[in-house]
């Protein structure tokens, strides 16, 4: 039996934040919900030292090509709506 990894790759912009621990906290809020709601991987990958910029890297492993694309578009669609947050860039890749 095979399995299938998606990852998401989210540039965001955090327009409101004044620090970088303000962007700590705001960012393991985010990542803690991440984890809880869809059960993946998500780590700072980039931009550690920026304050109002973070970029993500999501993981998740599933069993069909397409649910793991349907299982990543909704993290993007969660980052939508997330009212102190931009996407600046983002990309999904199956493999």
């Amino acid at each position: 039996m095979g399995f299938i990894i998606g990852s998401c790759k989210i540039v965001l912009y955090l327009p409101d934040v004044s620090s970088l621990k303000e962007k700590r906290q705001i960012l393991k809020s985010i990542k803690d919900r991440l984890r809880n709601r869809f059960n993946l991987a998500v780590s700072e990958i980039d931009d550690s030292g920026l304050w109002q910029r973070a970029t993500l890297g999501i993981v998740c492993v599933t069993n069909e090509r397409r649910s793991g694309q349907v299982y990543l578009d909704q993290v993007v669609n969660f980052f939508q709506a997330e009212p102190e947050i931009k996407i600046v860039d983002y990309e999904i890749d199956i493999t």
